[in-house]
């Protein structure tokens, strides 16, 4: 009987537990992007980097823009170089050749790669929202801007 009461008790205190309202404050992503935009932006001025920004979204630097004839869309699968580093220069991924559905990539990469054309090359400063958020990746800690590298080997629309 006792061990009925004790977890009829656990039982209870654990719904308690679960109906209590969490007290932090809730996650401010537009507070969040103006940050990272900020140290974008430093990042960009300390390294003598000219790059276009989009009124409330990535940075941008058009290295070589390609046949712009031919450019992808945001369901195209492309097929890239790429080097993924942090404002730090600390590198956390790259690849000679990668093919990815492009609409199943970051936010930032659907902006910026439909800017150049096959063979073009853009240097992308995304702030966390376009990126990988609150949430983080693998190594990649939660709002951290970051910087992609990329060239467009080529692409198929779908």
């Amino acid at each position: 009987m006792k061990r009925v009461f004790l977890l009829g008790g656990l039982f209870l205190i654990f719904l308690a537990a679960c109906s209590k309202k969490d007290s932090a404050p809730a996650f401010d992503e537009y507070a969040q992007f103006l940050l990272d935009s900020a140290k974008i932006s430093t990042y960009l001025t300390a390294n003598n980097i000219t790059a276009t920004h989009e009124a409330n979204s990535i940075f941008y630097r058009i290295i070589d823009s390609g046949d712009v004839n031919l450019k992808p869309t945001r369901t195209s699968n492309i097929t890239i170089a790429y080097l993924g580093t942090r404002l730090d220069g600390s590198g956390f991924d790259s690849s000679k050749s990668a093919n990815f559905d492009l609409n199943r990539l970051v936010t930032g990469w659907q902006i910026g790669i439909p800017l150049i054309g096959k063979g073009g090359h853009i240097q992308l400063y995304l702030p966390s929202y376009f990126a990988y958020q609150q949430y983080g990746q693998g190594a990649i800690a939660p709002n951290t801007p970051l910087v992609f590298d990329i060239k467009l080997i080529d692409f198929i629309n779908k």
